[in-house]
């Protein structure tokens, strides 16, 4: 079986290791969403990584609520991501852009007053980060039919501008109770349309931006990311396993390049779940590298490659504190403790200022 430190060739891309970067919000781009100069530096620390997902970025103003991240629709925004790109491949990395539509989490503050949209008239729990604090979310607008073609080319525009920005490809983010995920799952969808009901329809919307993106950009450059976890956002499903074993199959008939996956235990830092993993019935359906992601350290992610279960493991926190993660992860060496504090904090503190294990800042 393959170590963390082997090469692997997702679809177009050739990675020189197995440990990813999974995707990360750090909130450092500007109120208008464009990337700023500090992300040069965070991007390039991390470039020795197999390969950089990018944190979550918008695909419209209608899709992204989260203060200061960064989108990928306008002009502005494309050419402020080339200098990310060019410093992370002269580095010798390899970036992909996760394209993320948030659904009934972006707060109407984010719209000007108007509702976002979901698969159906429903509300989030809890609240949203908005620039002016935590505020209730407001219930959504079930996404109509005839808006779907929007919603597509929205997904089409932001795949092109990735590939003009430089990017090696995107990932299509449809986990974690966002748009994609909404429509996913029964504990969200109640549609009686061609989108809602049985696993058929609610795996539709996800096959449609798929293809939508790979006819855009080539399916050897687009991924995906699912969550089988339990609840996460108010979003859950009477039946994971049938469901993303179905999708599984749709995308691996699609001949996407790689399906990253996020499942945590019961014990989960972000979601967690009572349910048995879904990974395996992913793993068989799934004709493709799967890449699995949520709570591994160095010997828990080679154990899952040594099984067989995934193909790369996809690292989250550890990437905040140990930017040179995969040379600790090949010499067994500690990791150090990011600090929650700084996660969104716009500054560099928290960002930038992590050495390496030598002590220097990772280059």
């Amino acid at each position: 079986m393959p170590s963390l430190s082997d090469p692997i060739r997702i679809g177009a891309i050739e990675a020189k290791n197995r440990v990813f970067m999974a995707p990360l919000t750090r909130g450092r781009a500007t109120r208008a969403h464009v990337p700023t100069p500090i992300m040069v530096e965070y991007y390039t620390q991390r470039a020795s990584a197999g390969l950089i997902i990018t944190e979550a970025t918008g695909i419209s103003q209608e899709g992204l609520g989260w203060p200061y991240a960064p989108g990928i629709w306008s002009d502005e925004q494309v050419a402020a991501w080339k200098p990310i790109v060019k410093a992370v491949h002269a580095a010798g990395g390899r970036i992909v852009c996760q394209l993320w539509h948030m659904g009934r989490i972006v707060h109407p503050d984010f719209l000007d007053g108007a509702k976002p949209v979901s698969a159906s008239a429903t509300t989030a729990p809890d609240a949203a980060h908005t620039y002016a604090g935590k505020k209730p979310y407001a219930e959504a607008r079930a996404l109509p039919i005839e808006e779907i073609p929007r919603l597509l080319a929205d997904y089409d525009r932001a795949a092109r501008n990735a590939i003009a920005a430089g990017f090696d490809g995107v990932q299509i983010h449809a986990a974690n109770g966002y748009l994609i995920d909404q429509f996913l799952r029964d504990g969200s969808n109640f549609r009686d349309d061609r989108y809602g009901g049985s696993i058929e329809n609610r795996i539709r919307l996800l096959t449609e931006v798929t293809r939508t993106v790979a006819d855009a950009i080539g399916a050897d450059r687009t991924g995906v990311r699912l969550s089988p976890n339990g609840a996460i956002q108010g979003v859950d499903d009477s039946d994971p396993d049938a469901l993303f074993g179905a999708a599984a199959k749709a995308l691996s008939e699609i001949g996407i390049a790689f399906l990253e996956m996020r499942e945590p235990g019961p014990e989960g830092t972000f979601g967690t779940s009572n349910h048995a993993p879904v990974a395996p019935i992913v793993k068989a359906a799934f004709d493709g590298p799967l890449v699995l992601n949520s709570d591994y350290d160095g010997p828990k992610g080679q154990a899952v490659l040594d099984a067989g279960k995934a193909d790369a493991i996809a690292y989250g926190r550890p990437f905040l504190a140990n930017p040179d993660l995969p040379a600790r992860i090949a010499e067994g060496a500690p990791l150090k403790k990011d600090e929650q504090k700084t996660w969104y904090s716009q500054g560099p503190e928290g960002y930038i200022d992590y050495p390496t294990r030598s002590g220097a800042k990772a280059a």
